[in-house]
This record gives structure tokens, sequence and C-alpha cells, in this order.
């Protein structure tokens, strides 16, 4: 299934707008990662996409992961290190749950962009952005079926 299926091409440029937007408050960098299915237990599997993804090598080791599994209605939002040390994990556990709202009103653009929007904000407290700002990772949504 292709990723067009859940979200179409001018959804995936709606959602890198979004990032773009949020990466312009933030030293930190927001990776949206979509698959169909989630292989086990969806923290696991969004931690061993990070990895993959190599999401830990952003210089402030400030890189957050929206990982969803569409069809297996599972998601997950994973930060490294540096971000992990400063946002509680109650934080995103709101942004997930307001995030599942829109995906089960079939609103995925919609709630990517606000989810992306709300950690931009978020990484711009603890990670604000600077003259050295350099985005260190793509701003398109990656893909794998």
């Amino acid at each position: 299934m292709p990723l067009s299926d859940f979200i179409p091409e001018e959804g995936q440029h709606r959602i890198a707008q979004a990032i773009t937007q949020a990466e312009r408050r933030t030293s930190g960098e927001i990776c949206v990662h979509v698959t169909p299915h989630c292989p086990g237990e969806v923290m696991a599997a969004a931690e061993a996409t990070f990895n993959r993804l190599q999401l830990y090598r952003t210089q402030r080791r400030n890189a957050v992961l929206i990982y969803v599994a569409y069809t297996d209605r599972r998601l997950a939002i994973l930060g490294d290190q540096g971000i992990h040390e400063a946002v509680p994990q109650g934080y995103w556990n709101d942004v997930v749950a307001t995030l599942a709202k829109r995906l089960h009103a079939r609103r995925p653009v919609d709630g990517l962009c606000e989810a992306i929007d709300t950690i931009g904000k978020r990484l711009h407290e603890f990670f604000p952005a600077d003259r050295h700002n350099i985005n260190e990772l793509s701003n398109e949504v990656t893909y794998e079926d």
C-alpha cells in the first residue's frame, strides 16, 4: 500500500511545510515516519525506526520522531536523549492522544500538522533557534511498507 493511500501527495507537502515552520523556532528536528504495520510493541518499533533513520545524529541530540502505523492504528512519539531529559513523558502522551483523535476522525494531515506545531512550540522552550540553526534532517515524510 503506497503512502499516498494514507496521506495524499498534497498532504505530504503540508506536513513538510509544517515541519519547516516548526523548526524555524527551534534547533530541534522533527521527523514523521509512516508505515502500515507495527511489528510488535509500538515504542520498540518507534525506537528501531529512530535508530534506522539515524535521528540520533543531530548535534544537540534533540530530534523527535512521530511514528504512525496506520493500518494497525498504533502511534508513538519518541524524543532523543536531549529532549528526553527536558520534556516529561506525560507531555508526549497528551500529543499522542490528540493526534489519535484526528487519525480516528480520518484527518491524518490535520492531526500531524497540529502535533508538529505543538512539538515545535515545546522544543522552542528548551531548544530555541539561534544564528547557527541548520536543518539537520529532511522534512519529508518517511515511509516504509
